[in-house]
C-alpha cells in the first residue's frame, strides 16, 4: 500500500505531530503509515482524509498485490 499522507501534509505546512494530534494518534503512527507499515482502521483512514481535505481513495493507492 502506497499514501499520498507525506505529499498532502506538506502541501498544508502540516507536520506529523500536527496531523497525529488532530486524529489522536501518536507521530509514530503517521510514520508508519507514510511508510506503508501500517494499515489503519476505517475511522482512523477516515479521520487522515478529512484532516487532508481528500478522499480515502485518493489518499491510499493500494496495488494489486496488496489485494490478494
Amino acid at each position: 500500500m502506497k499514501t499520498r499522507i507525506k505529499e498532502l501534509r506538506a502541501r498544508y505546512d502540516m507536520t506529523q505531530e500536527d496531523l497525529a494530534t488532530l486524529v489522536g494518534v501518536r507521530r509514530e503512527t503517521i510514520g508508519f503509515l507514510e511508510k506503508g507499515k501500517y494499515n489503519p482502521s476505517l475511522k482512523l483512514a477516515c479521520k487522515v482524509a478529512r484532516c487532508l481535505q481528500t478522499s480515502i481513495d485518493e489518499l491510499f493507492i493500494f496495488e494489486e498485490e496488496d489485494l490478494k
